[in-house]
């Protein structure tokens, strides 16, 4: 049995369609990577598979449990780690948890043991007994991910839980998220727009896009659709006509054009440069740079989507950047 199971799921409001008829399954201990732009139907999805939002139409189990029939069943089997804050302030960390725990419906001895278990494993023993209020962004993740595994869950969602925090503090997140996979063996599923944050953590990677699928695999097996050399032209004019050109060029693999920058891939990109020039020539374009690299997530996304996921769409209204961790 699959940790997640989802059979061609469907969430519309009104008539837009946020989720289309995807289907996917997340095995048992696994890290899934849930990638797309703003809009894409990642954190609708989360809220349907978490009980939050009622399907449309499609079917998706959690641990077994159906998320129409056994809506209790997959509430007791999941954490989740929402994108915005969910803690009070007021309380200290440890009042937090144990509130949540109590929700649960844990027992005194039961709610102190699972305490100190999920603090010493976000490292934050030391800081238990402080205001969440005075904790910084980075601490307040990890209370956050304490607090969502508190009741013993076998499935944790992480919704953008890096967004809005600074790149150490994002990669001490990563870390602890990595160990806590490794220690408890917990299945997760993870939404980012941080292409880097998924290449770390996720084992395979879905990327959806209008609410559907457009690609799931593993990142290296991702990378190598793309296979060799990606060669970056920002191009002042005849953006368009040198794409054009491109496209029509068996030696040229893919093609693609983000603002002014047009993205190639290519085997030996280094030998090609002066053909490329050529091309540009032809076309009448004029480059201004040139830069060459092996495939990344990036380039994977802009491949399969046609956009580019930028760090700062991420933290759009987020305004606080904290450097503490």
């Amino acid at each position: 049995m699959n940790a997640i199971e989802v059979d061609t799921l469907t969430r519309k409001f009104g008539k837009a369609v946020a989720v289309d008829g995807i289907s996917f399954s997340v095995a048992k201990g696994e890290i899934f990577g849930f990638l797309g732009p703003n809009g894409a139907g990642k954190t609708t999805t989360i809220n349907v598979l978490s009980t939050l939002l009622k399907p449309t139409s499609g079917k998706a189990s959690i641990m077994g449990h159906d998320i129409r029939k056994e809506r209790d069943q997959v509430r007791r089997s999941i954490g989740v780690v929402f994108q915005e804050p969910a803690l009070d302030g007021r309380l200290t960390g440890a009042e937090n948890l144990s509130f949540h725990a109590m929700m649960y419906g844990m027992k005194s001895a039961e709610r102190k043991a699972r305490m100190k278990e999920v603090l010493e494993l976000v490292e934050l023993t030391d800081q238990a007994n402080k205001k969440v209020d005075a904790y910084s962004g980075g601490m307040k993740r990890r209370l956050e991910i304490a607090r969502g595994l508190m009741h013993h869950p076998e499935v944790l969602f992480l919704d953008e839980p890096t967004i809005g925090l600074d790149a150490q503090t994002r990669r001490h997140i990563w870390e602890y998220v990595k160990k806590l996979n490794a220690e408890t063996g917990i299945t997760m599923m993870l939404t980012t727009h941080y292409m880097e944050e998924a290449d770390f953590l996720a084992h395979r990677i879905l990327i959806i896009d209008h609410g559907k699928i457009v690609a799931l695999d593993t990142p290296k097996a991702l990378k190598d659709v793309l296979g060799g050399d990606v060669v970056e032209l920002l191009v002042e004019d005849k953006a368009d006509k040198l794409l054009a050109c491109c496209k029509v060029t068996k030696w040229i693999r893919s093609s693609s054009k983000h603002e002014d920058t047009v993205r190639l891939t290519m085997q030996t990109a280094e030998k090609r440069i002066p053909d490329i020039m050529k091309l540009a020539t032809a076309a009448g374009a004029t480059v201004s740079s040139v830069t060459m690299h092996k495939p990344s997530l990036d380039d994977v996304f802009m491949h399969f989507t046609g956009k580019a996921i930028r760090e700062a769409d991420a933290a759009v209204g987020k305004g606080k950047k904290d450097a503490n961790h």
